[in-house]
């Protein structure tokens, strides 16, 4: 956690810059600590452990802008660098889009607790870290002959910040993180060597899944055995909880403040407007208790508040950080999101295949890219085919290609299976009609 004297120092670096020619400022503390045990065929492969803290500086000097940062966190040294900083400021371009939040956009505090922390972080003994990654290898070794390596981790972070603005802001965040990661990779036909992994991660050291990480690892990489192309067509495709967000991230980045104000943006010009299909409503929830990605505040300070990104096909927000919102002479609402929620339906991964005749599951994306102008996508996917609603033929070496606003006007189907784990709670999800190209 960040002290009272490290937020004494905080305060006393910011006002040391206005009084020695900064015209505004802003300064971030960070504190961090860390461990890892990593396993490979139940031999202990790697084991670190760190702890550090840092300040970032922010400087507005006569109309320019300036960040620093250093983990020298002494009042002798840290006079020499700001006053160095503000110097070197004065050499860069003027840039009046530069600037601090306005005061009323701020966050005043008082909100609940929103239960980030494990109170039991430090508490943790590394036996105990060693033995759960040495299990979830254990669950891998000698239950299959075709088996080449196995590997697992144990991992663990808590963070902590402290932040200060001379024009009124002042707040503090402190989080914490627990992760099993297994994978497996196994001899297949030929030189194939199909691989696959598993993971669970939590806040909180208890509820983090302990038992069955590397079964399913092992699992998952059996089912690729015998992966091949199939026939190019017109599909519909499942893309399971472990991916979805990967086509959610297209038109998330299209709708940053960075984008419309370069003018690199599919959804340039679209706010208010439907552009992809009725099944589409997707959230930013920063307030919930116990949920990665939970704040009250964003990086500058500005206060989060329930957003809805799209509601029924309709967009309904842009994510404008400050300097954008100068620059596009607009409001500002948020600089990234917080927690991303989907509107789900009642059907998990398995009723989803369940229902097709004739389909493909996508479990993995192996490359390729979105173009942030148009929407036009190409990735590589691997996966399952489906018939008469079971998965039959593993396959690879495909790719899926349209466009963006096309793909998610098709959407059919949202699951309700989303992985809590992740701040973008985005379920599977199915579309009608994706182009794959294989044989």
């Amino acid at each position: 956690m960040i002290t009272n004297d490290n937020k004494k120092l905080a305060q006393w670096a910011m006002d040391f810059a206005l009084k020695n020619g900064c015209q505004a400022s802003r300064v971030s503390l960070y504190k961090g600590t860390n461990s890892s045990f990593e396993i490979r065929d139940m031999k202990i492969d790697r084991l670190t452990q760190a702890s550090e803290s840092s300040m970032v500086i922010h400087l507005f000097v006569d109309g320019r802008y300036g960040s620093y940062s250093t983990n020298r966190l002494e009042k002798s040294e840290l006079e020499k660098f700001i006053k160095n900083g503000i110097d070197s400021t004065r050499y860069l371009a003027e840039d009046l889009a530069r600037t601090l939040p306005d005061p009323s956009l701020y966050y005043k505090g008082n909100g609940r607790d929103l239960q980030l922390l494990d109170s039991r972080f430090d508490s943790i003994q590394p036996d105990d870290k060693k033995d759960l990654a040495l299990k979830v290898c254990d669950e891998i070794m000698g239950k299959d002959s075709r088996i080449i390596s196995a590997t697992s981790s144990y991992g663990d972070d808590m963070n902590a910040s402290y932040m200060v603005a001379s024009n009124g802001f002042e707040g503090e965040n402190a989080s914490s993180t627990f992760t099993l990661v297994s994978s497996v990779s196994i001899k297949g036909d030929g030189e194939a060597r199909p691989e696959s992994y598993w993971y669970d991660s939590s806040l909180f050291y208890d509820t983090m899944v302990k038992e069955g990480i590397g079964t399913k690892a092992l699992e998952r990489a059996i089912r690729k055995l015998g992966q091949k192309k199939i026939a190019s067509g017109k599909y519909t495709m499942v893309v399971d909880n472990m991916n979805s967000g990967r086509l959610v991230s297209p038109i998330l980045g299209a709708i940053y403040g960075s984008s419309i104000q370069q003018k690199n943006s599919f959804l340039l010009d679209k706010l208010n407007q439907k552009v992809v299909g009725d099944k589409v409503t997707i959230t930013d929830e920063p307030h919930m208790p116990k949920t990665r990605g939970a704040r009250y505040f964003d990086g500058e300070g500005v206060a989060t508040k329930r957003l809805p990104v799209f509601e029924n096909g309709v967009l309904k927000t842009y994510y404008i950080d400050i300097y954008n919102a100068n620059k596009l002479n607009t409001a500002p609402t948020i600089s990234s999101p917080s927690i991303l929620t989907m509107k789900m339906g009642n059907k998990n991964t398995d009723a989803l295949i369940a229902s097709l005749d004739k389909g493909i599951l996508v479990t993995g994306f192996n490359g390729g890219n979105s173009n942030s102008s148009t929407g036009d996508y190409s990735f590589g996917v691997e996966g399952f085919l489906i018939e008469n609603g079971k998965l039959t033929q593993p396959i690879s070496e495909m790719n899926i290609t349209g466009n963006m606003l096309t793909l998610w006007s098709n959407l059919v189907e949202v699951g309700n299976d989303v992985r809590e784990s992740s701040s973008w709670r985005i379920p599977s999800l199915m579309f009608e009609g994706v182009d794959f190209s294989g044989l």
